[in-house]
């Protein structure tokens, strides 16, 4: 039975506390550890942190498509007011590809090797709306290809998914999920492996949809060049707690975490001609083995005894969430002058 949100005004998605743990035989692994955010129409989004901070998890749990043994343990997942954490199978495959569509690092997560590609992305347009006449699913299916670049789009609808090469089934993946002009976009580093030309073609395309459409957008990076010309706002994840969140220009400007203060002292450009390029020490914690209290502590250049203590998330400055007992005074004093 399908929930009727056609009047609902609030936030396209409102997660609380979301929970997603894996169950291995050598512990738990707590992937995503109570995390909230909103996402509200025509926002996007940038979800940035290294590898292994929980964002691709955090993506798939958002689509219930966790895999054993990693289960959603708590919190809840709001989709236009209903609770998807509590949505049944059937109900899930009506709202995946339709109002919710997921974009994978991995093109061929999406592209079945054996059939066509018109075959496939006219099956996407009438398995959510059986009543759109097949030519006109062609023709969507055409345009789709040609918004994100692809030349020739209707001799490319003929030809199979091994006869692109890895970016053009790349373009092909992002063309499936603008479609049905979803009302919420999941995008897993979907520009990786495009060139910068292309790259910026899908970014404005992407930045259109959604002022036209009211298309609400999650976009899973480490890039946080894409991120700052694209994204309304920010949430920077780390062992899988967000550790800093706000408006995207206030964060990118006025970091106030460590880490998120390291993870731009990491961009190549922020460093001074001549001098080593500057990387955080360590490595990503284990999730099976995190670090009592802080789980940041270990590689942080403030870290003081407070640390053994878990800190909570607070707002320090209207706007602007973090989770640290160190905050970094100085951007307060820049944000606040």
């Amino acid at each position: 039975m399908s929930a009727d949100t056609s009047g609902f005004d609030g936030p396209t998605l409102q997660v609380e506390d979301l929970q997603t743990h894996f169950f291995t035989k050598s512990g738990i692994a707590r992937a995503v550890d109570g995390i909230n955010f909103t996402v509200a129409k025509r926002e996007v989004m940038g979800l940035v942190g290294e590898s292994g901070s929980g964002k691709t998890v955090t993506g798939f749990s958002l689509i219930n498509l966790v895999d054993p043994p990693g289960k959603i343990v708590g919190g809840r997942i709001l989709f236009n007011g209903e609770d998807l954490v509590q949505a049944s199978e059937e109900r899930m495959r009506h709202l995946r590809g339709n109002r919710i569509a997921m974009i994978f690092q991995d093109p061929m997560m999406t592209l079945n090797p054996v059939l066509r590609i018109d075959t496939q992305m006219v099956e996407s347009v009438i398995a959510h709306e059986p009543n759109v006449p097949k030519e006109e699913a062609r023709q969507r299916a055409r345009d789709a290809l040609g918004q994100v670049g692809i030349p020739s789009p209707d001799e490319r609808l003929k030809a199979y998914p091994h006869q692109f090469s890895g970016g053009m089934r790349q373009r092909v993946a992002i063309a499936i999920a603008l479609l049905n002009k979803p009302d919420l976009i999941i995008a897993d580093e979907p520009t990786t492996a495009l060139d910068v030309t292309i790259q910026g073609q899908i970014l404005f395309e992407a930045q259109k949809l959604c002022r036209e459409t009211g298309t609400a957008m999650i976009w899973i990076t480490h890039d946080l060049a894409v991120v700052a010309g694209l994204a309304d706002k920010i949430c920077v994840m780390y062992a899988g707690r967000i550790v800093e969140q706000g408006a995207i220009d206030d964060v990118l400007d006025h970091p106030v975490h460590p880490y998120t203060r390291g993870l731009l002292g990491s961009v190549p450009g922020h460093n001074t001609r001549g001098q080593r390029l500057y990387q955080i020490p360590g490595m990503t914690p284990s999730l099976l083995n995190l670090p009592e209290g802080c789980a940041f502590s270990s590689r942080c250049p403030s870290v003081s005894g407070a640390c053994t203590a878990q800190p909570k998330i607070e707002e320090p400055i209207p706007n602007r969430q973090v989770r640290c007992f160190h905050p970094h005074m100085q951007a307060f004093q820049e944000v606040s002058t």
